[in-house]
């Protein structure tokens, strides 16, 4: 728990309130940020400089703030969401030039049908619980907590569920010299 007084020290500029509150803080807020982006270089990055803004706004604004921990979350947070808007105003960029034509018309259709074919009756293969799981996690892209609730299954079940389902559709497409 941080004291007030290695708050106002750390106000003031003193270097070892500053780092003692780093100290005391910085896992739980890393751990905070590297659940929201599960990266861990961009978890470094953003809880460094959650740290650069909220030392540099405490030094600034004479404030009282009561859960030091709880003002980092919200400006990691804060950081999180600005990041992730700049992304999405940028989008993703595509390089018409190295774009050809020909070889993208020139696929075969018929071989492309084959293998979907293969993977959907490779699928079908699966158990159901296995196929569930497999549609959840990997083609609509749910976490394994969603999944679990969907499907009424410990975490853990749904984990050796998706191993052992993705360890049979590798044999079936390794079989088929899809892979």
């Amino acid at each position: 728990m941080l004291k007030e007084e290695t708050l106002k020290k750390a106000q003031d500029g003193d270097l070892k309130s500053i780092e003692d509150i780093c100290s005391l803080t910085w896992e739980t807020v890393y751990r905070f940020v590297y659940y929201k982006v599960q990266n861990r270089q961009e978890a470094e990055d953003i809880t460094q400089e959650t740290y650069v803004k909220a030392l540099s706004h405490l030094q600034k604004n004479d404030t009282q703030i009561e859960q030091f921990t709880g003002f980092l979350k919200t400006v990691a947070l804060n950081i999180l969401r600005d990041r992730w808007r700049k992304r999405k105003r940028r989008g993703t960029s595509v390089n018409i030039e190295a774009i050809s034509p020909e070889e993208t018309a020139a696929e075969d259709t018929a071989e492309i049908s084959a293998q979907r074919e293969l993977i959907r009756k490779a699928l079908g293969s699966l158990s159901e619980e296995q196929r569930m799981v497999v549609e959840l996690r990997i083609l609509k892209g749910y976490s394994v907590t969603e999944t679990a609730k969907i499907i009424d299954k410990k975490e853990t079940t749904v984990r050796v569920l998706q191993y052992r389902a993705l360890k049979n559709l590798a044999s079936i497409l390794k079989d088929n010299n899809l892979m």
